[in-house]
């Protein structure tokens, strides 16, 4: 694995390391969500490693994020921990967990961060969610922001549809950004925006951008693992490249397993003690 210059591959990034790389190379980040998983993408050397919510649909079998609860996250996030040696990791903030209060807002990050072990959090929303994202930071926890197309909100969106199309939108979430930026995250997450709308906000910003779905001008990107590996199905959306077909690979070792063992081929004699 080849590292710039400037970056120890030992070293532990960190909310500044991140913060600090905004025009000193790309951020490269992936969902993960157990230890397994968590430990390869680790060693591969990626940067930032989001527990996101998106586990509702990944491994839980739900059809959107709203389900997920906090006691999810908690789980989860911490079996990524236990993987991860040298990235960032972020854990989402699941629906209903930061909306209803400031108080609850940092009683439950307070949970991901100091019975997960994550190394920060991120909420979705725009400039609304400042005085959560402020209370938060001066409490010690980092944030990373999310706007653009936010799955929790996706029953008011009417559905997973990109955001910023009109000018009035797209100067909403630029105002969002820089709200977000002045409440004091250190990264934000554009969703599903178009790619020119998000190269705006990236050069309007001075912390860095994450990009799903918002082209290639931004400070980095990052997939869900289960899109990157094939492992979601027929559905792939527009901004998805799969960089490995594991879903058929599995179906296939499955199927020779099942095989094998109905004909008696497995265990053979070197399998025996």
């Amino acid at each position: 694995m080849d590292y710039p210059d400037f970056m120890d591959a030992s070293e532990k990034w960190t909310v500044t390391r991140i913060r600090n790389r905004k025009g000193k190379g790309k951020i490269v980040s992936l969902t993960a969500y157990d230890y397994a998983t968590a430990r390869l993408v680790d060693e591969a050397g990626i940067h930032l490693i989001i527990v996101g919510d998106s586990l509702g649909m990944t491994v839980l079998g739900y059809e959107s994020t709203i389900p997920v609860t906090m006691d999810d996250m908690r789980h989860h996030t911490a079996a990524v921990m236990r993987g991860v040696k040298r990235a960032l990791v972020v854990a989402d903030m699941p629906f209903l967990s930061f909306q209803v209060s400031v108080e609850q807002a940092v009683d439950n990050a307070g949970r991901l961060i100091k019975e997960a072990g994550a190394d920060a959090v991120k909420i979705e929303g725009g400039a609304f969610r400042a005085p959560v994202v402020r209370a938060l930071v001066e409490n010690g926890i980092p944030v990373m922001g999310h706007i653009g197309l936010t799955p929790q909100s996706v029953r008011a969106m009417g559905g997973y549809k990109v955001q910023g199309r009109s000018e009035e939108d797209a100067q909403r979430l630029k105002e969002d950004a820089a709200a977000l930026e002045e409440a004091g995250i250190f990264s934000l997450v554009l969703e599903g925006i178009p790619a020119g709308l998000a190269a705006g906000i990236t050069s309007a910003i001075s912390i860095p951008t994450i990009g799903i779905g918002a082209g290639p001008d931004c400070d980095g990107q990052v997939l869900v693992i289960h899109d990157l590996l094939g492992m979601s199905g027929d559905f792939q959306p527009r901004f998805v490249k799969r960089y490995a077909n594991l879903g058929d690979d599995m179906r296939l070792a499955f199927e020779a397993y099942r095989r094998e063992v109905e004909d008696g081929t497995f265990p053979g004699e070197e399998h025996c003690y």
